[in-house]
């Protein structure tokens, strides 16, 4: 599918960026990747590692709709991952969070739409379902704004998908580089906020790879949520410094006890598949008719029952301090 295509990432000098550069390299002969993000800093240290021919920097802000069109000329696939994701900073500049990861949402619709690209996907956050903090509320948004914006198309294209999936193994802002630290500089405990907190806990490549699967995937419209396990902070805290005392800090401002993929209210209208879920439009599209149960790659889903739900607490798959390690370990951390 992507083999002589033009590929563009917001956000593209993160974590999820990289990775998905260097997949896209590994698997495939792109025409271009285009990375669009608002750092040159990191941009010129990702030039340092991807300098093939394909690669191409843009600096921009998904704040700024006149630069997307730009940058969006030729390309035929769009991953969105630029966002403001840190729950305490969103909580306390609500208005730049809202700037990005909703007005930059509609910016990146505007700009798909004005050149003709072919797929769009959204990456999304557990803390978009049920939000109790802005992050969470943002994401809800940007993520009704690109289900909607197949409704924008009718039969056309952009086609427009989100996956929405949890905490990613060692990324930048992973609470794992911070205990890891914190062991690093001696110190005598492991602040853990409450010990009752759960988390999806997912790796950066199959975070990758479910975008990837996704495009291949979707109709558009749909909300994909992986199959992931969950892990207790209180384990993980003792897989990274099983010798030091934790420390109950408390919760920050925003937090949740146990993270939500999929919500009660949306059951209705959630299919299973083998190895993840999909949330479908709760809008109906007007020139489009789709079986969500049946994707483009022929894999079947069957509907949920009426009461499930999809939390990190009640989660059948946990991971015990021996199954984090061996996850960490193949994250690379």
């Amino acid at each position: 599918m992507f083999d002589g295509q033009t590929i563009l990432i917001t956000g593209g000098t993160g974590s999820f960026g990289k990775k998905y550069t260097e997949t896209l390299l590994q698997r495939y002969k792109p025409r271009k990747i285009i990375i669009y993000s608002r750092d040159e800093l990191k941009q010129f240290e990702m030039q340092q590692v991807f300098d093939e021919p394909c690669m191409r920097y843009f600096i921009g802000d998904v704040r700024d709709r006149d630069r997307m069109v730009q940058a969006m000329n030729g390309v035929d696939f769009v991953i969105h991952a630029a966002a403001m994701k840190q729950v305490p900073a969103a909580e306390y500049n609500p208005t730049e969070c809202i700037r990005t990861n909703i007005n930059g949402a509609e910016n990146v619709i505007h700009a798909a739409i004005k050149n003709d690209v072919r797929k769009v996907i959204a990456l999304s956050t557990d803390k978009a379902a049920a939000p109790i903090n802005l992050y969470g509320a943002t994401k809800l948004a940007s993520d009704k704004l690109f289900v909607a914006a197949n409704n924008m198309v009718g039969s056309g294209q952009p086609r427009f998908s989100v996956v929405r999936y949890g905490n990613v193994v060692g990324s930048r802002g992973s609470v794992v580089p911070f205990f890891k630290k914190l062991v690093a500089d001696g110190a005598a405990e492991i602040p853990v906020t409450d010990d009752r907190m759960t988390r999806f806990w997912i790796t950066l490549q199959d975070g990758v790879d479910l975008v990837l699967k996704g495009f291949y995937r979707m109709y558009g419209g749909e909300i994909y949520v992986p199959k992931i396990p969950s892990i207790r902070i209180t384990d993980l805290a003792t897989a990274i410094a099983p010798d030091i005392p934790q420390k109950i800090v408390g919760i920050r401002p925003g937090e949740k006890l146990h993270e939500m993929m999929v919500t009660r209210d949306d059951a209705y209208r959630t299919f299973e598949f083998s190895d993840h879920y999909v949330i479908t439009p709760s809008i109906r599209f007007t020139d489009q008719t789709v079986d969500y149960a049946h994707n483009l790659l022929a894999e079947k889903g069957v509907p949920v029952d009426a009461e499930f739900c999809y939390e990190s607490g009640t989660n059948k798959d946990f991971l015990d301090v021996e199954g984090i390690l061996t996850m960490n370990k193949e994250a690379g951390i």
